[in-house]
């Protein structure tokens, strides 16, 4: 079993435009909404994969039906937390050339109860989990090191933990060492107070994590692929596409297709490529932040993997 923590859900709108222009009207060509979060992204790509995946986030009144719809519907066991306040809108505006504008709702300001409950469906689900993702932002409400006290349960716990996470969440959650972070190419840049703007200052990053006692560092690099290590080097994974709806959502799809690696025991070569696939996919999609497995599986011989230097 593998356990998401992904308690900031969201509602996800994305809305096609033919021209998006700042201070004028614009007419929606249509209009899609559907559950999301980062966390919801990767549970529900983990189960299109076929392993067994369980999922701790929030839930109001207003979407508790759509939200257990779907995730049963797609296999994904679903432990909501359910408040009486809305659940955050995301919104994303993509025009006619495919590029996509994203406005990310801040979300309810959570209680001491409420926070409570979040945490003790965490430590439920940490007790028959194989691996423990902790993916996306926090409810108002918690504290910045919270990721970082939940990586030392999971790590006490003798289980194995992934984070996907940015600011100061990331910054907190490395003292904890988890298995595996997946930052991307901005929230690396923001964490080391560098650029990394290329594979070999990419390359750099993830050994610097590795320092710091990560054991599988992971960074994406949006159309340049993504480079990850463990102590058999360092791997560069990258397919080219020849057409893209949209990247958003590509990276949880990714970490998703790396943690089936993970639990299946695969080499980081077949896991980066395994997670690689998902985010093509992903990118190729209609839906953001989900694929299905048989477009993953075509994928998986597009995607080049090498050894880095």
């Amino acid at each position: 079993m593998i356990s998401v923590i992904g308690f900031n859900t969201a509602i996800d709108r994305l809305i096609d435009l033919d021209t998006l222009r700042v201070g004028e009207v614009s007419r929606a060509l249509d209009e899609q909404v559907c559950p999301g979060g980062k966390g919801l992204h990767v549970a529900q790509t983990i189960a299109a994969l076929g392993e067994r995946v369980q999922l701790v986030g929030l839930v109001d009144s207003a979407h508790r039906n759509l939200i257990g719809r779907r995730m049963s519907e797609r296999g994904v066991l679903f432990h909501g937390i359910e408040i009486a306040d809305s659940l955050r809108t995301c919104i994303a505006l993509r025009d006619g050339t495919g590029q996509v504008t994203e406005i990310l709702g801040q979300g309810p300001l959570l209680n001491e109860e409420q926070r409570e409950a979040l945490l003790r469906a965490f430590r439920r689900s940490v007790d028959d989990s194989d691996l423990v993702i902790l993916s996306g932002s926090l409810p108002r409400g918690f504290s910045p090191t919270t990721y970082a006290e939940l990586a030392t349960y999971v790590r006490d716990a003798g289980k194995r933990c992934m984070v996907d996470a940015s600011g100061e969440l990331l910054l907190h959650a490395l003292q904890a060492q988890p298995f595996v972070v997946k930052p991307n190419r901005d929230e690396i840049t923001e964490l080391l107070g560098c650029p990394i703007d290329d594979l070999a200052a990419a390359a750099d990053a993830a050994r610097e994590l590795a320092v710091r006692g990560v054991a599988m560092p992971v960074v994406t690099m949006g159309a340049k692929g993504a480079v990850a290590a463990d102590a058999t080097g360092i791997w560069h994974a990258a397919s080219e596409l020849a057409q893209i709806r949209s990247a958003v959502g590509s990276g949880d799809c990714l970490l998703a297709g790396m943690a089936v690696g993970v639990v299946q025991g695969m080499t980081l070569e077949e896991t980066l490529r395994l997670g690689a696939a998902c985010g093509a996919a992903n990118a190729q999609g209609e839906e953001t932040g989900f694929v299905e497995r048989r477009a993953v599986e075509a994928l998986l011989s597009q995607v080049r993997v090498r050894r880095l230097a």
